[in-house]
């Protein structure tokens, strides 16, 4: 019956290849923080760090040094300049240290004076003082903690008549760790690459994946929770088997619906929300993956005290 479906006793497999997903992620996401000036595993937008960003269109083309040299003069130390789009676009992005209306209205009169003429319709000026980015990277480390802690004891409380409910909530909990890792780490590759930025949308994207993911992986649980009752003499093994088996189609057609739309998006939407939706897409993607490969076999696996189904494997080898 459920030859098709080995996920279970395959579950190393599926482990490895969890550690293939996040680790180079890991790796990026060490490599930024090395790099980067604000010392992160990701390139921060105005949202969260500290300073001013200027994103100027000139009118004619120009150079990052007649740029560097405007702000110089005017008292900026070491700007971050990149140049977005096509050469031809004129489009740069300009970082600095905290300035106030005053200085960047200075700077800007400077530029089209000694670079040339800014379109005005195209600029950009945003400015987060110290305070404020602290509070908002607190705001959203609490945020993410807060969830996880609310769907720990969620989760521990809808199966307290199951028996070990707490590995209900600390396997759920390392699937969902799992999206956010997955997530994160290839953002962390992104920035990396081609210079993504966090900012309060990233934010959103996360906290939607939190709620995403765990639904998936508690539609199995509680379908683990009838069977036992169910089917009393049964192996844990082969009633998760069974609840997987029961539950993976309408997980898969309800998931697939929800990327379905999210890929319309993605492809057809503004610009200013593709890396959102990239970000969503991405923790989906790996929500349906976690929900199945992981969040199952994690319990099996502590129910057996057997991580990579070696016993399973042993049992089987001998009958």
């Amino acid at each position: 019956m459920f030859s098709i479906y080995n996920i279970v006793k395959n579950r190393r497999v599926y482990f490895i290849l969890s550690l293939i997903l996040i680790v180079p992620g890991l790796i990026a996401m060490i490599i930024n923080t090395a790099t980067l000036p604000t010392h992160t595993p990701w390139r921060l937008s105005v949202d969260f760090r500290e300073g001013t960003r200027f994103v100027l269109k000139f009118q004619q083309p120009t150079d990052e040094g007649k740029i560097r040299a405007v702000f110089t003069q005017d008292g900026v130390n070491n700007p971050e300049i990149s140049q977005l789009g096509a050469p031809a676009d004129n489009l740069w992005q300009v970082r600095t240290s905290f300035l106030d209306g005053v200085e960047s209205q200075k700077i800007q009169s400077d530029l089209e004076a000694s670079v040339g003429a800014l379109d005005r319709g195209s600029l950009t000026v945003e400015s987060v003082s110290p305070k404020v980015a602290g509070e908002v990277t607190q705001a959203a480390f609490w945020a993410v903690l807060a969830a996880s802690l609310g769907i720990l004891v969620f989760i521990w409380y809808s199966f307290r008549n199951s028996p070990h409910p707490i590995r209900f909530s600390v396997c759920a909990l390392i699937a969902l760790l799992h999206d956010l890792l997955v997530a994160g780490g290839i953002t962390a590759i992104l920035s990396l690459l081609f210079g993504w930025e966090v900012d309060a949308l990233f934010l959103t994207a996360m906290l939607t994946i939190v709620g995403f993911s765990v639904q998936d992986t508690i539609v199995v649980y509680d379908r683990i929770r009838e069977n036992v009752v169910r089917h009393r003499g049964e192996s844990f093994t082969t009633i998760a088997t069974r609840s997987l088996v029961e539950t993976v189609h309408r997980s898969l057609a309800i998931s697939l619906t929800t990327i379905l739309v999210l890929l319309a998006l993605l492809l057809f939407g503004g610009d200013s929300i593709k890396q959102f939706i990239a970000v969503l897409l991405i923790g989906m993607a790996s929500g349906i993956f976690s929900s199945i490969y992981n969040a199952v076999p994690l319990l099996v696996a502590w129910e057996e005290h057997d991580l990579w189904g070696t016993k399973t494997s042993a049992t089987n080898a001998t009958a």
